[in-house]
């Protein structure tokens, strides 16, 4: 049994990253496509690459996932909390891509954790819960939104006498460096939470003690993304590029490059988990911004906080739903 249950939360597990591919490639392109820095289809391999890459630069992030969310689970009991998590997680993706609303897959897995595993009655961490993702939720947001605005202010001082075609014509050239960026933060950051996940299965089944990352684990889930982020994900790559504020080539390239600097800060320097989704949604409205604050659709803006909101508790109620068939289901 507990054999079959691992293989079905990795088969499970780069299922989710897949669709953390497509739900969130969107944070990587969405900027560039909608400045016509790039074709939409340059944009998608070039952000599929750099995911694929990004996966491989760490993974102090994954093991903050793997052990610093639950207490490490135990037996077949332990494997559905996982299981369920993971079910909860891809339930929230799948709804949320489907309204079109850029909201974070690393919450949806950290809510579904949660969830899941108070469910079964198991250890919930909750100063790691409150540390490694809450403050970050709130703090990474505001600290975007403020450097995008800072930098791209500055951006217009400097190049305040430049010849307006010229200048745009570099930044949608420089915007290529800044999307890759982009693309290899998304994949340090969201890649590992799914190595996460996968670990804390095989120290659940006594596959490994350490909550090391395998090198295979790595390469899984580095593919699976890839794979989901070429496949595409146009309505949120709208929402992100055209709905929130009118984006121009210094601009994007103002938002990729904070949204960016602040996942390496976070991966390199705290091991904290966030979210990209929210890193560089802010930091689009903060760069747009600069035009004042009427050039900002903050209606739209409203709406994906809200789901920003409701993402964990969301995302944990259906981890919580979903160990409670997997329980049923199972009859163990």
């Amino acid at each position: 049994m507990e054999l079959a249950l691992v293989l079905v939360i990795i088969a499970v597990g780069l299922t989710f990253d897949f669709t953390n591919g497509f739900h969130d490639a969107a944070n990587a392109i969405a900027t560039s496509i909608s400045t016509r820095a790039l074709t939409p289809r340059i944009a998608l391999g070039l952000a599929a690459v750099t995911n694929f890459a990004g996966a491989f630069l760490g993974t102090e992030v994954a093991k903050t996932v793997g052990s610093g969310i639950i207490g490490a689970p135990t037996g077949v009991d332990g494997l559905l909390i996982v299981l369920g998590a993971l079910v909860g997680a891809i339930a929230w993706n799948i709804l949320t891509w489907w309204l079109g609303l850029p909201t974070s897959s690393s919450h949806a897995l950290i809510g579904g954790l949660v969830g899941s595993a108070l469910a079964a009655a198991g250890t919930v961490h909750w100063m790691g819960v409150v540390d490694d993702v809450v403050l970050p939720m709130v703090l990474s947001p505001l600290v975007g939104m403020t450097l995008a605005y800072l930098l791209h202010a500055g951006l217009l001082w400097v190049f305040r006498r430049a010849n307006p075609r010229k200048a745009t014509r570099r930044f949608r050239m420089a915007q290529t460096v800044s999307a890759a960026a982009m693309g290899l933060g998304h994949g340090l950051q969201d890649a590992q939470k799914t190595m996460g996940v996968i670990v804390l299965a095989l120290v659940t089944a006594g596959w490994q003690e350490s909550f090391d990352v395998p090198l295979w684990v790595i390469a899984a889930v580095a593919l699976a993304m890839a794979l989901g982020t070429y496949s595409g994900g146009r309505r949120i790559i709208t929402t992100l590029g055209r709905r929130i504020v009118h984006l121009d080539p210094p601009r994007g390239f103002a938002a990729e490059s904070v949204a960016s600097s602040v996942l390496y800060t976070t991966a390199f320097l705290f091991h904290a988990p966030i979210s990209t989704t929210q890193t560089i949604t802010s930091a689009i409205m903060g760069a747009g911004a600069t035009r004042g604050l009427a050039a900002v659709r903050w209606g739209m803006a409203r709406t994906i906080l809200v789901a920003w909101v409701l993402t964990l508790p969301g995302a944990a109620l259906v981890g919580a739903a979903s160990f409670w068939i997997l329980h049923l289901a199972t009859g163990i």
